[in-house]
């Protein structure tokens, strides 16, 4: 078959663009690239390997680990079933904590740590606006962490990954402390259900209505928190308050400040002296 007449095939199944979405996959052009080449044959394994991924696709399985790879601020990031698929928000917290750290910061040789970095794309995005500083990152998942290992090889970025649990207390001290650590309530059934058949559970739910990790992040901050320092979190839409009331417990003398998503939602939170 042609390429043209696989994505005829593809798009009465699926939207336009996830049908070219994995075809491009199968057959190494981009989206863009398969419309110069509508006359290309396909050879019979890749028409079957299309279809076996147009049949996964539409058991609900998330086209990210299908295809295999996201963007994220313009780094390719590998992902699989070992790691969340990273989203908009999470691309929206880099790039404030981005704007944040230049500002809050007399200098770019600063230690910054990612607890619970998952694919590592957040670690990778760090380091990369701040090459000259120390950056390193935290999970718990031996397979995430191969996962983030291998993204940072990808990106060509040096970073130091521990395996290791985010409440437990760091070995050092850092100008910036932060995570996306997972936040949805044991329980709860605000989940899609391509998420909670899908994505990893340890990287999902946490205890005590999803406010665990960060109370242990806040808990041992005067460890591992240098003076002056910077903690960022990525949080659930109805947390901002109980995270407000952790913070005055724990650290008394900073300034917490939140922030909403394109949504109006809270999702960001920002704490410094």
């Amino acid at each position: 078959m042609k390429i043209e007449d696989l994505i005829i095939e593809g798009k009465k199944h699926l939207p336009s663009q996830e049908a070219k979405m994995l075809l491009a996959h199968i057959t190494g052009y981009d989206s863009l690239e398969l419309l110069l080449h509508l006359d290309e044959e396909v050879s019979l394994e890749k028409c079957e390997e299309y279809i076996k991924l147009i049949k996964s696709r539409l058991s609900n399985y998330p086209i990210q680990y299908l295809v295999g790879d996201v963007n994220f601020l313009g780094n390719k990031i590998k992902v699989n079933e070992y790691v969340l698929i990273p989203r908009f928000e999470t691309e929206d917290l880099v790039d404030r904590s981005i704007k944040k750290i230049k500002q809050y910061f007399n200098n770019n040789n600063l230690n910054i740590i990612d607890l619970g970095t998952g694919s590592g794309c957040i670690a990778i995005s760090l380091k990369k606006a701040f090459p000259s500083s120390r950056v390193s990152a935290l999970d718990i998942s031996s397979d995430a962490l191969e996962v983030a290992k291998g993204n940072a090889r990808c990106n060509n970025v040096e970073i130091e990954f521990f395996l290791g649990d985010m409440s437990d207390h760091l070995n050092e001290k850092y100008d910036v402390i932060i995570s996306n650590p997972p936040y949805i309530e044991e329980g709860s059934n605000d989940v899609e259900d391509i998420v909670f058949d899908n994505e990893p559970h340890l990287a999902l739910f946490a205890k005590n209505n999803g406010l665990y990790f960060y109370e242990e992040i806040l808990k041992n901050a005067s460890n591992n928190l240098n003076n002056n320092g910077l903690i960022i979190f990525e949080i659930g839409y109805n947390q901002g308050e109980s995270l407000k009331e952790l913070c005055n417990k724990y650290l008394p003398n900073y300034k917490f400040v939140l922030e909403q998503d394109m949504s109006g939602k809270d999702r960001f939170v920002f704490i410094y002296r």
